[in-house]
């Protein structure tokens, strides 16, 4: 069911001008709207899941503003789609396909132009791990890791499972708020096989409530049941999330089912997403607001990346 509905998505321009029945002209970066997303974008054509995944000529109207690779990805790029930034821990790129397509994102121009980054063979990234037995955390990114199918992702962890440092599997992750038909019995009990091997991570990136329907809530409670360590990342968005009260609801609402506020994200200095920014004083004092209005276990590390690729550092 979930690679039909990948298949079907919504996957340029022309796509969308006949489903909404627009006029767009076309953009320098890909598009990606499952159907389902669509239909709600259609109900609610000025909510917040329009102003995230709908293309707008927004993106090239200050194309000299931002930058093609704000977090420094290139600069730390290994051969085999390797992401060396921090001592312990790299980012693996398996794939550069998302189930939906965010329009402040911080790998937009990388990802519509497929860089070298995610190129080169699987053979060269255990090749380096060989060399840098220092690394025991393996963070599945891209892309989105789990439009990988269970065969893939199980030769992937095999093969990680021969190298005998690694600990730790990470996979940052849309999917559930985004292709929730992707979270399937077969797909837990694929990681679930691999608890004796790995601590498994799932980080899953939600922004808003307005991204939870009842089918992502019910794919949210079958994780939640699991024994996987459950993390979110929220991205502060102009416009979308730059106030506390959305704040408060999310971080509430992702503590009561079990899944830990791990990270809100200071937007990134993109080309083609600086309409979702906002400055750093405006961002502190929206987290300062949400620090005194919720405990500090549901309270998520207020980080941003540093440019040229120094990693992220918190705000407190």
């Amino acid at each position: 069911m979930w690679k039909t509905e990948l298949r079907q998505s919504l996957k340029s321009i022309k796509d969308i001008n006949l489903y909404f029945n627009t006029e767009l002209s076309d953009l320098p970066y890909e598009v990606n709207i499952p159907l389902h997303i669509a239909k709600q974008i259609k109900d609610k054509p000025n909510g917040i899941l329009a102003k995230q995944f709908m293309p707008t000529l927004e993106e090239i109207n200050n194309q000299d503003e931002g930058f093609y690779d704000p977090i420094g990805d290139i600069l730390h790029s290994k051969p085999g789609k390797i992401v060396h930034r921090y001592y312990n821990r790299l980012l693996f790129f398996p794939t550069t396909t998302c189930p939906i397509i965010c329009r402040y994102c911080f790998r937009k121009n990388e990802l519509s132009n497929k860089d070298q980054i995610f190129k080169d063979t699987f053979q060269k990234t255990l090749e380096y791990l060989e060399k840098n037995n220092e690394v025991n955390e393996i963070i599945f990114s891209g892309g989105d890791p789990f439009v990988i199918d269970d065969e893939k992702l199980k030769y992937y962890l095999d093969e990680f499972k021969k190298v005998k440092n690694i600990r730790y599997i990470r996979f940052h992750t849309r999917v559930p708020a985004t292709l929730p038909s992707r979270i399937t019995d077969d797909l837990i009990n694929l990681l679930q096989s691999y608890e004796t091997s790995f601590k498994i991570i799932i980080a899953i990136h939600i922004n808003h409530m307005e991204e939870v329907s009842q089918y992502v809530e019910n794919k949210l409670k079958i994780l939640a049941a699991t024994n996987f360590e459950l993390l979110s990342q929220t991205v502060l968005l102009r416009n979308i999330n730059d106030n506390v009260d959305a704040l408060e609801k999310l971080f509430s609402y992702l503590s009561d089912h079990r899944i830990r506020p791990y990270y809100l994200h200071h937007p990134d200095k993109v080309k083609g997403g600086m309409h979702f920014y906002l400055s750093h004083k405006e961002g502190k004092i929206i987290y300062e607001k949400l620090r005194k209005r919720i405990p500090g276990w549901q309270l998520p590390h207020y980080i941003y990346d540093q440019e040229k690729g120094l990693g992220k550092t918190t705000f407190f």
